[in-house]
């Protein structure tokens, strides 16, 4: 009887030290846009417990827009939004301490249907130009820069701009309602694997601005207070976030799990987000401010206040690099 009562206080106190170290454990709250393919890493990161391995509990809530994911995490709703850096450093030249991990490089590119004439930008002059997210769309603004150093030919004026949400480019694109189409990357993949060509990619464009294209445009946005006073909670996001991308690149099983999620419709489809994702992952280096800085000028000068705000010059601290 005595044994049995020991067994049952070992069993107890085990019990308790695992419920304790389990409501210790931090949570941390993702607000994301709901078909986002940030998804595939967060939820890489949750199958493969790549968040409790480092020190917290990923939750993951999913909304339908990102002004949404914004607002809840401007709300202190969240602890993490993903969003561009440029939308970092308006908001903390506007007071706000916000920060930035690296999570993609990955852009766009300018695409024509695959009998189109079209082989380079000059030759857009008088057609009709579809864009995702606007006319100051951050690859719209490149490429435009782009056309005036390369052709002296001022993108906007010239050309007709149709702008929509990524579906609808996609569609209007694929069906030849445009003469051309500028979409968020994963669209495009798509849009390459429908067999549309692609003229000039963001890439590109940007290293002939002199601009380095391995600036990585998506992160994750935390505040600074996370930063100063948790660095071993964002040290164990950087190091989830890397482990869930070492295993999209490296293992084949990883990235198949994740197809029922990636709203895909034909192997070319899925095998063409693969690609994208992978090559979209950003150095382990830290960001280069300098570039970012440049990167910044030329946004300033095309998009104005409108997208960038009072953010006319880099804020400091506005990145963590993966070294923490």
């Amino acid at each position: 009887m005595r044994v049995l009562h020991r067994v049952a206080a070992v069993l107890l106190a085990v019990a308790t030290s695992v419920g304790m170290a389990s409501a210790a454990e931090p949570v941390l709250k993702a607000a994301v846009l709901k078909v986002g393919t940030v998804n595939w890493e967060l939820d890489t990161i949750k199958h493969y417990g790549l968040d409790k391995q480092n020190g917290f509990k990923l939750e993951v809530v999913g909304m339908a827009g990102n002004p949404a994911t914004r607002i809840a995490f401007q709300a202190g709703e969240a602890d993490i939004v993903v969003a561009d850096w440029l939308w970092v450093a308006r908001q903390r030249a506007d007071g706000k301490d916000f920060v930035f991990i690296p999570y993609s490089k990955a852009v766009g590119g300018l695409l024509v249907p695959p009998d189109s004439d079209v082989q380079s930008l000059k030759d857009l002059a008088g057609g009709k130009i579809g864009i995702a997210g606007g006319p100051v769309d951050k690859s719209w603004l490149i490429l435009r820069a782009y056309a005036e150093q390369q052709y002296g030919l001022d993108l906007k004026a010239e050309t007709e701009q149709v702008f929509g949400a990524p579906p609808l480019i996609f569609k209007t694109a694929l069906s030849g309602e445009t003469d051309a189409a500028i979409n968020f990357w994963h669209f495009s993949a798509k849009m390459k694997a429908a067999g549309m060509r692609e003229v000039i990619s963001v890439s590109e464009a940007a290293n002939a601005l002199g601009l380095d294209p391995n600036t990585p445009l998506l992160g994750y946005v935390v505040r600074g207070e996370m930063v100063r006073d948790t660095p071993e909670l964002v040290r164990g996001l950087i190091d989830a976030s890397r482990g869930a991308k070492s295993l999209l690149a490296s293992k084949p099983e990883a990235f198949d799990r994740l197809r029922p999620i990636m709203r895909v419709k034909s192997d070319a489809q899925f095998e063409a987000l693969k690609t994208g994702f992978i090559a979209g992952i950003p150095d382990p280096e830290p960001v280069n401010e300098a570039q970012a800085a440049k990167m910044l000028e030329l946004m300033a000068r095309l998009g104005g206040e409108k997208l960038v705000g009072a953010a006319t010059t880099l804020p400091e601290g506005i990145f963590v690099g993966p070294q923490g």
